[in-house]
């Protein structure tokens, strides 16, 4: 009897969050309407959809205004309900870019800085994406960029990941200093930039920025290296002459770029280091003794040792 009466009441909670996905407005407020006396379930306190969403997270989710507001000031729902991963509805609205819903929360009090897991602000998450005005917005209300998640990264860390130079531009005219910062592994926005292949970027930080040449992270590992290892080569070269990197830095291991792009596979970056950069092919990682071409032969022996991809750290908390 008590598994039927849990059937039963999910049937209307169901029918509310596929209403509220769609779009639904009218529907949504004549359902309502018929269960606003029902005792099975209550809307205004319980979080009952899946990973505790409320309405309001499905709302702001899928860019809702409508709703939103109807469920804010018909229902009175709570904008600051956090689900199983403590995200509130405006990291919603900022991670899926609906500006409309991001400043109606804002308008009605939202705090612009609150948490959810891994630490991520709505303005982080809106960084994740290439939506400037929605940045803007949660700046202009108070949003702090210097802000670091539990990885170490601030909203400019992130951004560069995306590359979008506009953005970058922006967060270092409001906040100059964003810049100078590092993940808990040691990671600065220039490897990330380089690591992912974001040229615009790159060359932003290089003119507007002040990163240390060779700058390394914890493994070692300097931004050179990453655009090599990833087969940027525009990257490297820019490196090289922008930001005096050295080709032959070694990481902790005393691992050269060759030897990291000979893990990964890269033709084209070896070809650059050897026949433009004149490295030498049997240069020998320090503490194996390993050639590049070791490494090319059988790359897993490189990962049993260091793991070279540090920078892919933050995602696993993103959404």
């Amino acid at each position: 009897m008590a598994h039927n009466r849990r059937v039963e009441e999910a049937q209307p909670l169901e029918r509310l969050f596929r209403l509220v996905q769609e779009g639904q407005l009218r529907p949504l407020q004549e359902e309502l309407g018929r269960a606003e006396h029902s005792r099975s379930w209550q809307v205004k306190t319980r979080c009952p959809g899946r990973g505790g969403d409320t309405l309001l997270h499905s709302a702001a989710r899928h860019g809702h205004r409508d709703i939103l507001a109807y469920l804010v000031e018909a229902w009175e729902l709570d904008i600051e309900a956090p689900n199983r991963d403590y995200k509130r509805p405006l990291h919603e609205a900022a991670s899926r870019g609906h500006r409309d819903c991001v400043l109606y929360l804002l308008k009605r009090g939202a705090a612009v800085d609150c948490l959810k897991k891994g630490d991520w602000t709505p303005l982080m998450m809106a960084c994740t994406r290439k939506n400037l005005e929605v940045i803007q917005d949660l700046v202009e209300h108070g949003a702090n960029p210097v802000l670091k998640n539990k990885d170490g990264w601030n909203s400019f860390h992130i951004a560069s990941r995306e590359g979008d130079p506009v953005i970058l531009q922006y967060l270092l005219t409001v906040s100059p200093t964003v810049w100078q910062t590092e993940s808990k592994i040691r990671r600065t926005p220039l490897h990330t930039a380089a690591m992912h292949g974001c040229l615009e970027a790159v060359e932003l930080l290089l003119e507007r920025c002040h990163f240390e040449p060779d700058s390394r992270d914890q493994c070692g590992i300097t931004p050179f290296m990453d655009a090599v290892q990833c087969g940027h080569i525009n990257i490297a070269q820019l490196l090289l002459l922008k930001h005096k990197a050295c080709f032959t830095a070694q990481d902790i291991l005393g691992a050269q770029a060759l030897h990291k792009a000979a893990v990964t596979g890269q033709d084209k970056a070896i070809q650059f280091l050897v026949t433009d950069l004149g490295v030498g092919v049997d240069e020998r990682v320090t503490l194996t003794q390993y050639t590049a071409l070791h490494y090319a032969a059988k790359p897993y022996i490189w990962h049993v040792q260091v793991n070279i991809w540090p920078a892919l750290s933050f995602s696993s908390n993103v959404d």
